[in-house]
């Protein structure tokens, strides 16, 4: 009974802090969910399976300068400055914990699939936990590029085109990435329309005084060059097929890859 009772109380804490986060992220200021599914995802993506030199969400190591001035996270201290008064609510829970939290929140309320989470990441005390830089896929680049990336942190192809379906989500900000649009008609909502759409549209160079993404027909829409790889390389190709048919598989397969994902380098106990 009193273990029933101890977990029905984490449950309820964990309800109310997941509450406090939604709210966060959503209210009458905006919609800051897909910078907050962005803030989970980079501060994750820096892991590097063969080394023990930082990467991962645990340490929350975006804190410092040396992390965050990484021109591909550039912006992301509107999503740790929305976050934060919520950490000095809660000084128990871990920033790391929190931001991971918040993108997987996000994930749900703009439609998308439970991913699992679990407490447990700690805090680096300074930036000597801090990864190099440029270990964030670089937009730019083409297949090899995100196999490099992806494979380094363990992945393999299937779940690099399923955590690429995050880009379902948000606009990019020529102020921020230097591109500029979004990839699909509704950025505050999850689904398999950034599949759909990389399939059934032409894409073609924009025709502008940025870097090279590409334009639909319609010049509303917009992907880039590490988009039109998933397209034209044929072992990626394969999935984002069967993402664009299938819904409830790319659900699934992001839940898992994405899950996997923020819990890179974390304890044991963090784990999926």
């Amino acid at each position: 009974m009193g273990l029933l009772l101890s977990k029905f109380k984490e449950a309820m804490q964990d309800k109310a802090l997941r509450d406090e986060v939604s709210s966060a992220i959503v209210n009458d200021k905006g919609n800051a969910c897909p910078i907050a599914v962005r803030l989970a995802w980079h501060n994750s993506g820096t892991f590097d399976k063969s080394d023990n030199k930082g990467g991962g969400s645990d340490g929350a190591t975006m804190r410092f300068e040396e992390e965050l001035s990484d021109p591909a996270n550039a912006g992301l201290n509107i999503a740790q400055d929305i976050l934060q008064p919520l950490k000095e609510k809660h000084p128990e829970l871990s920033t790391a914990d929190l931001w991971v939290l918040a993108g997987i929140q996000a994930i749900k309320l703009t439609g998308g699939p439970d991913v699992p989470f679990k407490y447990g990441r700690t805090d680096a005390s300074d930036k000597s936990a801090c990864p190099a830089q440029g270990r964030l896929p670089d937009a730019t680049q083409g297949a090899q590029h995100l196999r490099d990336v992806f494979y380094r942190m363990g992945f393999d192809d299937k779940a690099i085109v399923a955590l690429s379906g995050a880009h379902t989500l948000g606009s990019c900000h020529k102020d921020r990435s230097g591109f500029d649009g979004p990839w699909t008609t509704d950025p505050y909502k999850f689904d398999n329309e950034y599949f759909k759409v990389l399939l059934d549209l032409e894409w073609k160079p924009r025709e502008w005084d940025g870097p090279l993404q590409y334009a639909d027909p319609s010049g509303k829409l917009m992907m880039l060059p590490s988009d039109i790889a998933l397209k034209e390389d044929e072992s990626f190709l394969k999935y984002v097929k069967m993402y664009a048919e299938d819904e409830k598989l790319f659900f699934k397969d992001f839940a898992e890859a994405f899950g996997s994902l923020v819990s890179l380098g974390c304890p044991a106990h963090c784990q999926p």
